[in-house]
């Protein structure tokens, strides 16, 4: 099986990979870096079960998954992503000074080993989507920073500055990457991966595991030279998209700012230049991209009747029953997709016992939203119903979105469905997942996704590698 990556990164500076070896990159035109790093593991001695303190990453954990997970294991990287807030916590006092003082003595007590030499760490993740198993390889990797002007890493979401300070804080005070930012770049033939997996054949994995998905997951390391280099030099032409991980991105260029502001000592080789990446290959026969679906919780009966009877100016509407999990009308919504090269979304409404299957008709974005929307946005199908169904026809504003009492999200069709059907909510959306190359072509028009567009599923696990940020 050829699996195997190319990736782009933009090379122009000598930096810092592990805080006492420099690399020095072939100077080229304004691309990114990618290098080996010494990376920060949990040691195998210590803990024989790896998935006892492996984690998602944080922003996906609730409450629930917060509190399981710090009482699985007192080494558990929950305590240092996303610790819980204690009575009487105060400025220096709090899970972020919690965070900085676990990572510590957990090294000093040989849980967490670094490694002696510069390495790049190849993942493989097995998973399962609607009884189809896929398995998807990554590269862990440091890379250089870079403002998203420079055009070298492209975001395609929104970030909002409560999250992005939050994390600051607790990057201040720990001064490493316990998570991979998820990035995706293009290489046709696979190449890279195929060159990784050859290397890998005659080695063992140092690490494998089942997370609590029942997704198994395994991970090789690669010191020789030889291959570091060869592997430095396929990223040398390449462009990354970040897929999963934005907010931890801007943290981090917040973060090499603040230093080179306030340590005399910040030069171009100090190591919070770079970040710790996962890079997967977009071509990747296991690179899934997961829609997000919207249940709506609250709106008057006679909102609901003006929607559904407006429907039929922009939609072509037909009744069909949703089918197990929504598995029937998701199955008819991706066809309508692909035969008419248009936008099919899935409507549950509330005392309805059928679906809506509503198929975009032509040219209505452009004509109802031309002046307001990039054309590499007016046709995706979160734009249709954000703009459209929510906005326009439900009259919902961008509070309301953001308002779980008004609207909440999930990645489970069935689930979304059920809620209606029990009367816990009024009706429920249901999307396609987002193509590739819509990532793409949005990210490179300097356009941003609506929130909640793409789930790159399954999302970089944390705790298989950290990466410390200090010489």
């Amino acid at each position: 099986m050829n699996i195997g990556a190319g990736f782009s990164i933009f090379c122009n500076s000598v930096w810092l990979i592990d805080g006492c070896k420099t690399i020095s990159m072939t100077e080229g035109n304004s691309m990114a870096s990618v290098a080996p790093f010494n990376g920060i593991l949990y040691n195998p001695e210590v803990i024989p079960s790896m998935g006892d303190v492996v984690a998602p990453p944080y922003d996906v954990i609730s409450p629930e998954a917060q509190k399981l997970l710090h009482e699985r294991h007192p080494n558990n990287v929950i305590r240092l992503i996303l610790g819980r807030d204690e009575a009487g916590d105060a400025p220096g006092n709090n899970r972020h000074t919690r965070a900085a003082g676990w990572f510590e003595s957990w090294q000093e007590a040989g849980v967490l080993k670094q490694d002696d030499t510069p390495a790049f760490y190849l993942t493989r993740v097995t998973f399962t989507v609607d009884n189809a198993t896929y398995t998807r390889y990554g590269l862990i990797a440091t890379v250089k920073l870079e403002p998203f002007e420079n055009g070298v890493i492209l975001p395609h979401e929104q970030t909002f500055s409560t999250v992005k300070s939050e994390r600051l804080e607790l990057l201040k005070l720990c001064k490493a990457n316990f998570s991979q930012i998820f990035s995706i770049y293009s290489d046709p033939e696979l190449a890279l991966f195929d060159t990784l997996l050859k290397a890998a054949e005659s080695m063992a994995p140092i690490m494998d595991l089942v997370d609590d998905n029942g997704e198994t997951h395994h991970l090789w390391r690669f010191t020789d030279t030889a291959l570091l280099a060869e592997v430095t030099s396929a990223f040398a032409d390449k462009c990354l998209y970040i897929a999963d991980g934005h907010h931890r991105y801007e943290t981090a260029l917040n973060y090499r700012n603040w230093l080179a502001e306030t340590d005399p000592s910040f030069d171009e080789t100090h190591p919070a230049n770079g970040i710790m990446m996962y890079l997967c290959a977009m071509e990747d026969p296991g690179m899934l991209i997961q829609p997000t679906h919207r249940v709506l919780q609250s709106l008057g009966a006679e909102n609901i009747a003006a929607f559904r009877a407006a429907l039929p100016t922009y939609f072509d509407v037909a009744a069909m029953a949703a089918g197990e999990n929504c598995r029937d009308l998701t199955a008819e919504m991706a066809k309508q997709a692909s035969d008419k090269g248009t936008v099919s979304l899935g409507v549950l409404l509330d005392g309805e016992a059928d679906a809506l299957l509503l198929t975009l008709r032509p040219g209505v974005m452009d004509e109802l939203f031309a002046d307001d929307l990039h054309p590499t946005l007016r046709y995706l199908d979160v734009s249709v119903l954000t703009w459209l169904l929510l906005n326009k026809l439900l009259g919902l504003t961008a509070k309301d979105l953001d308002n779980p009492d008004v609207i909440t999200y999930t990645s489970n069709a069935g689930d979304a469905a059920e809620q209606v059907r029990s009367g816990a909510a009024v009706a429920a959306f249901i999307l396609n997942g987002t193509r590739m190359q819509q990532v793409i072509d949005i990210a490179e028009a300097g356009e941003i996704m609506p929130r909640k567009t793409t789930y790159f599923y399954p999302k970089a696990l944390t705790g298989l590698v950290l990466n410390r940020l200090t010489r």
